[in-house]
């Protein structure tokens, strides 16, 4: 079964961890280059204070940098979330709203310099906002691209 962005994101807002947190992606953009997710804080995923836990703010950036990326790319690529910062801004309660984007040009750059093997690591950023428009925290996450080295039968000594 092919993979589309409407089974992702429904597939991703089930996933377990994400359900149980209060995680819903909203939607994949059909051309892969954005992404909305939300995150509700309600009685069951708020914290002592009532407002997000920010393991959930940060759970809620996690994949989707890396997911933009990976099915622009293919699977020629090896793609992986590396690492992640968080930067608190303001409690955030309700609903919070993170969006990524990834544009077609910034995929094709990363693509030609992941081309022939070279590790590319390249940081992306977003804001994650409540309701009212206000950033609840800034959220930068980094992405690990390389191209995979095609195994020829010279190389493996098959002639």
């Amino acid at each position: 079964m092919r993979i589309t962005p409407r089974r992702l994101a429904v597939g991703m807002s089930l996933w377990f961890p994400n359900l149980f947190s209060g995680i819903r992606v909203r939607r994949f953009s059909d051309d892969w280059t954005h992404a909305t997710v939300e995150l509700h804080v309600n009685l069951l995923t708020h914290n002592y204070v009532k407002t997000a836990f920010g393991g959930s703010m940060s759970a809620m950036t996690d994949p989707y940098f890396f997911m933009l990326v990976m099915h622009q790319l293919g699977r020629d690529y090896v793609v992986w979330d590396t690492r992640g910062e968080i930067e608190f801004l303001k409690p955030g309660r309700g609903v919070l709203t993170a969006e990524f984007e990834v544009s077609k040009e910034h995929a094709d750059d990363i693509r030609r310099r992941a081309h022939g093997g070279e590790k590319v690591l390249e940081w992306f950023e977003t804001v994650i906002t409540d309701r009212e428009g206000d950033v609840v925290a800034k959220v930068r996450r980094e992405v690990y691209v390389r191209e995979k080295q095609r195994v020829t039968a010279a190389r493996d000594g098959v002639r």
